[in-house]
């Protein structure tokens, strides 16, 4: 239900090579009145269209999926396991030409693409083993006659809706294990980045997916496609991957017709530095947590809480290799920070980096940015941010550390519990027995210890509080697109 045509025509091998990724994505010709623009962030040239499609195409997606849902909910798990590992292999084959759409259409460095590209690819992996494994139980009734009985079965049709700062992983994430439960899909990539999805949903029909079993619905109107596809009384799951305040939109559009829901929303990541952290750790630490994806991640850093006796080592050494970082585009050699997504995300941060320096926040380094027409933002470092600061409150979403000092350990969790978030959070220290009464301490669903990089598709990921319901990955991850259903078997006794 879904087409793009595209305008890649450039004289560099690596804009060839993106424009032969892109045209094997394919054009079903459906009338649309307009088309939705993709754009290179690094110089905000066009690189592709895809259709917008109004909200009858999107009930059509609906209506197709479900009847193919039928169909892939009676195959074998075995079966549904070889399909997802052939998907698997075939993104893992055209990892490069995954990894440079990635940058085109939303910056990140072609190092992060590429590691976007193994993670999402792992999720597929992951849910090709878990498809056989579905959870079931039997035990004897406590009052004997019987046994109780219990299985799990698919959900149904889910509607996923992806964000673009992961194009691949975060819909590989979801897709993965509903074709692993037996569910049927309507996908809604992000406006920013659909290419990549796209492909990656392509591959999957050349692995064996039935066609219409994913739908890949682009829009520009998210609003009129969630309020209708969410009131179809065929869809039975949601899952979204997006700030806090349009999953709570989402949440009161599925309550109306009682869908299974998956929110993972908004984080504000403290990241804790202990005196007796291993300093140079430490800083590798935050260079990860912070700039991963140019720090356009859910569970980013956010807050730096950095004990007094390490504090300024940790400052200076963080921004040296801040001020090191080469910005610029993503595709070329040595960048260690290419452009933010969009323009409004400068003006956003460079808002939050001015109303911190207002407010009394020291910057460590320099503030200028390349001169390009890309949306390029410089990696930033403020010491000593005052608590009343917008860049505490809010998710930065961008390469600025803001960077707080405490004395006591009950100063640090009580600081770091103290906003409505609760996806990651970080604790850095050489102490086991600290290390465990910190994480225990911490509200949040995710923490890495001694770790800038939590994220592994054998683990459930998700929050606590306002940043989310239900988990992604590991088996809870293939729960959330089942249902539990319960026999009761009554049994004669017989001599």
């Amino acid at each position: 239900m879904t087409t793009t045509d595209t305008i890649l025509e450039r004289d560099s091998s690596a804009f060839t090579a993106a424009a032969k990724v892109v045209a094997r994505i394919g054009a079903d010709r459906a009338e649309s009145s307009s088309d939705i623009e993709v754009r290179d962030p690094h110089d905000d040239s066009v690189i592709g269209y895809v259709r917008d499609f109004d909200v009858d195409r999107a009930l059509e997606a609906v209506a197709a999926a479900d009847s193919a849902g039928r169909g892939w909910a009676a195959t074998t798990p075995r079966h549904r396991a070889d399909v997802l590992r052939r998907w698997y292999e075939l993104l893992i084959e055209n990892a490069e030409d995954i990894a440079l759409l990635i940058t085109l259409e939303m910056g990140k460095t072609l190092a992060d693409a590429r590691a976007e590209v193994t993670y999402g690819a792992d999720f597929v992996r992951w849910y090709a083993e878990e498809a056989p494994r579905s959870a079931g139980t039997v035990r004897e009734a406590p009052s004997g006659g019987g046994q109780l009985l219990t299985r799990r079965v698919p959900v149904g049709l889910a509607v996923l809706i992806t964000p673009w700062n992961f194009p691949l992983a975060m819909a590989t994430r979801k897709i993965a294990p509903a074709l692993a439960a037996g569910c049927p899909v309507v996908v809604k990539p992000a406006t920013l980045t659909p290419l990549t999805t796209l492909f990656a949903v392509q591959l999957a029909v050349e692995a064996g997916v039935p066609g219409d079993l994913i739908q890949t619905v682009t829009t520009s109107d998210s609003g009129a496609f969630s309020k209708a596809v969410l009131a179809d009384p065929r869809v039975r799951k949601v899952s979204f991957t997006g700030s806090t305040g349009v999953g709570k939109v989402l949440l009161r559009l599925a309550a109306d017709n009682v869908l299974k829901s998956s929110m993972e929303l908004g984080g504000n990541a403290p990241f804790l530095v202990f005196d007796d952290a291993d300093l140079e750790r430490a800083v590798e630490g935050a260079l990860r947590a912070k700039l991963r994806n140019g720090g356009q991640s859910c569970i980013a850093a956010n807050r730096f809480l950095v004990q007094s006796g390490i504090a300024d080592a940790f400052v200076e050494g963080l921004t040296e290799r801040l001020a090191a970082l080469q910005v610029g585009s993503g595709l070329s050699e040595g960048v260690g920070l290419g452009p933010m997504v969009d323009h409004k995300a400068v003006h956003r941060l460079q808002a939050l980096v001015d109303d911190a320096v207002a407010r009394g926040a020291v910057p460590r380094t320099e503030r200028s940015v390349p001169g390009s027409p890309g949306s390029y933002f410089r990696a930033t470092l403020l010491d000593h941010v005052p608590q009343d600061a917008d860049v505490v409150t809010t998710e930065i979403f961008g390469p600025i550390a803001a960077v707080q000092r405490f004395s006591t350990q009950q100063e640090a969790v009580t600081r770091a519990n103290d906003t409505e978030f609760g996806l990651a959070g970080y604790v850095f220290t050489e102490s086991l027995d600290r290390a465990f009464s910190v994480a225990d301490s911490l509200e949040t669903g995710i923490l890495g210890i001694n770790q800038g990089v939590p994220s592994n598709a054998a683990a459930p990921f998700g929050g606590v509080k306002e940043s989310g319901l239900g988990r992604e990955g590991s088996s809870e991850g293939l729960e959330e697109y089942q249902e539990t259903r319960f026999y009761n078997l009554a049994l004669r006794h017989t001599e």
